[in-house]
C-alpha cells in the first residue's frame, strides 16, 4: 500500500480525534465544526474544539442554568441564555484558573484566540437564524501589544551553522549521536534558515519534493495548498550532502519517502525538530529562546532587510494577508526609515 502524504496522515489524525473531543461538547457542536469545514484546517478545528470545551466547563461550574445537566445535554438555546457579562467574567477567569492539580495562565493572546474561537461559533449559528443572540459580537477583542522580533543575529546563524558542523561544544552523550545525524541536522537547519518555511512543511517533506534541476521545494501550506518555494547554494550543498546519506538509509514502514529521519529511521515529528534546534541554538545563545518559528522570524528579518519588499516576504513565508507580514516587520521598517534619515546631509559641517 502506498505511504500517505505527511499532510494527509495529520488531517486524518486530526480528524480522529476532533470526533472524539464532539463526545464531550454539546451535540450542535457538530454542526459547527461541518460548517467550518471548508473554510479551516484541521489543526485550527482541533485548537477551537479544546477551546469549545474549555468554555462549555467553565460554564457548567459556574452557570446556574448550566449546572442542572450534563455538557453533552446542553440544548441550542442554551447559547441564548449566555449573556456579554458571562463571557466576560469567562476571559478573565481564563488568566488563572486550576484543572486536574495543573496551573493554567493566558496572556492577552491566548484570551483573544479563545474570544476569537467564540465569537466564531456564536456567528455561525446567528448567521444561520438558529438563536436569536450574539452575545460574543459585544465583547471586545483585548488589545495586544506589539512583541519584539526574537531571531538570530547574522553572525549567530554562521555561529550556529558552525557547531552543527563541528558539534565541538556538544555533551559527550550528544556527540555520541552527533557523526550520525551532523548531515541530516546541517541539511534541516540550513534549509529552515534559508527558507524561512514552518516547521510542520519541513517535517513533510518528502524525497520526491527536492527539484534540484530548478532548486526548489514543493510543500504544502498551512492553508491547504501546496506551494514551490526555492532555495539558494548553500541549502542545495548542505541538502544534496545529506541525501546522498539518506539513500542509503532504508525507513521503518510508513516513513519510505520521508525526507528528513530521526535515529528510529521514521520520519521525524514537530517536538523532535523543536529539540533540535534548541540543542544547537543554546550553544550559540542563552538569552534568546530560538525556536523553529524564531529561524523563520530570522529568514524573514533578513529578506526584508536584503529587498525591502514586504509583498516578496509575505508571498516566500506563505502569508495570505500582506498586513501580518507588515505586523510582524514593522520594526524592520521603522529602522529602515531611520537610516535613510541619516543617508541625506544638507550642508557639510
Amino acid at each position: 500500500m502506498k505511504d500517505k502524504a505527511y499532510y494527509e496522515k495529520v488531517n486524518i489524525e486530526n480528524e480522529l480525534k476532533l470526533r472524539e473531543l464532539l463526545q464531550t461538547l454539546p451535540h450542535f457542536c457538530k454542526d459547527y465544526f461541518i460548517g467550518i469545514e471548508p473554510t479551516t484546517s484541521s489543526r485550527t478545528r482541533i485548537a477551537y474544539a479544546y477551546d469549545l470545551r474549555i468554555f462549555f466547563e467553565y460554564m457548567h461550574e459556574n452557570n446556574p442554568v448550566c449546572k442542572k445537566m450534563k455538557i453533552s445535554d446542553f440544548p441550542l438555546d442554551i447559547l441564548d441564555q449566555i449573556c456579554a457579562q458571562d463571557i466576560e467574567e469567562y476571559l478573565n477567569w481564563l488568566k488563572y484558573y486550576i484543572k486536574d492539580d495543573i496551573e493554567h495562565t493566558n496572556n492577552e493572546r491566548g484570551i483573544s484566540r479563545k474570544l476569537a474561537c467564540l465569537k466564531s461559533f456564536y456567528h455561525f449559528f446567528f448567521r444561520t437564524e438558529r438563536i436569536s443572540t450574539n452575545p460574543a459580537e459585544l465583547v471586545k477583542m483585548p488589545k495586544l501589544h506589539e512583541k519584539n522580533i526574537i531571531r538570530l543575529d547574522i553572525d549567530e546563524v554562521a555561529i550556529l551553522l558552525d557547531e552543527v558542523e563541528s558539534g565541538e561544544k556538544l555533551t559527550e552523550r550528544q556527540k555520541a549521536y552527533h557523526a550520525q545525524t551532523k548531515k541530516r541536522d546541517l541539511a534541516l537547519l540550513t534549509l529552515l534558515l534559508g527558507t524561512g518555511i514552518r516547521v510542520s512543511e519541513c517535517v513533510g517533506l518528502d524525497l520526491t519534493d527536492v527539484d534540484f534541476k530548478n532548486n526548489g521545494i514543493k510543500i504544502h501550506r498551512k492553508g491547504g495548498y501546496e506551494s514551490i518555494v526555492y532555495f539558494g547554494e548553500e541549502v542545495e550543498e548542505a541538502l544534496s550532502d545529506y541525501i546522498r546519506e539518506r539513500e542509503q538509509i532504508i525507513p521503518m514502514e510508513g516513513s519510505t519517502n520521508a525526507l528528513f529521519l530521526s535515529m528510529q529511521k521514521k520520519r521525524m515529528s514537530v517536538r523532535s525538530v523543536e529539540k533540535l534546534v534548541k540543542k544547537y541554538s543554546q550553544l550559540v545563545t542563552t538569552l534568546k529562546n530560538i525556536t523553529p518559528h524564531k529561524l523563520r522570524s530570522t529568514y524573514g528579518t533578513t529578506l526584508y532587510q536584503e529587498t525591502g519588499d514586504i509583498y516578496l516576504v509575505a508571498d516566500v513565508l506563505g502569508h495570505k494577508d500582506v498586513n501580518t507580514t507588515r505586523k510582524h516587520y514593522a520594526a524592520q521598517a521603522d529602522e529602515r526609515r531611520r537610516q535613510a534619515a541619516k543617508a541625506v546631509r544638507l550642508r557639510d559641517k
